[in-house]
């Protein structure tokens, strides 16, 4: 089974065609993520941190950039307050999975998240949307982040 999919027409990270990629590794790609966002969901900021190799790189959308483990373990730390008192869930959705045609360790990520956050009263409010370009790369049989790109959405220039 394979994931058929056309032209990526989203402004960030338009690619020409992706080729499909079997429906094992979807699955694959699917299952990282749901862990990945666990972690960081539960607050697990070392486990987080944990599926991104040891030099990986998140720029977020307002230009920040963190680069290692450490800096992105300092930076989520440093953000905790923010979650006092709240459940945040991360939501990812329309995959677009590309393997690197030189490297077939290499795969080329796009999907668009929401993030929800409830408070004790279970009110829920709902954060703006992205759209978010990784790298991720195959170590001792494993799937690890090795960069992520966040763009935050915006409308679409009409001309």
């Amino acid at each position: 089974m394979s994931q058929s999919v056309g032209t990526d027409s989203a402004p960030a990270g338009a690619r020409a065609p992706v080729r499909p990629v079997s429906g094992d590794l979807y699955a694959e790609v699917r299952t990282f993520y749901a862990r990945q966002m666990r972690r960081v969901d539960a607050l697990d900021i070392a486990g987080f941190a944990a599926t991104f190799t040891e030099d990986g790189e998140v720029v977020h959308a307002g230009g920040q950039r963190q680069r290692g483990r450490a800096e992105m373990i300092a930076g989520m730390r440093a953000n905790l307050p923010r979650y006092r008192d709240i459940a945040v869930r991360h939501w990812f959705d329309h995959l677009l999975i590309e393997t690197d045609p030189v490297d077939e360790d290499t795969l080329r990520v796009s999907y668009y998240t929401l993030v929800t956050q409830t408070d004790r009263d279970g009110r829920v409010s709902f954060q703006p949307t992205f759209t978010v370009e990784d790298v991720l790369v195959r170590r001792d049989g494993r799937l690890l982040t090795r960069s992520r790109v966040i763009h935050r959405d915006a409308p679409v220039e009409q001309g």
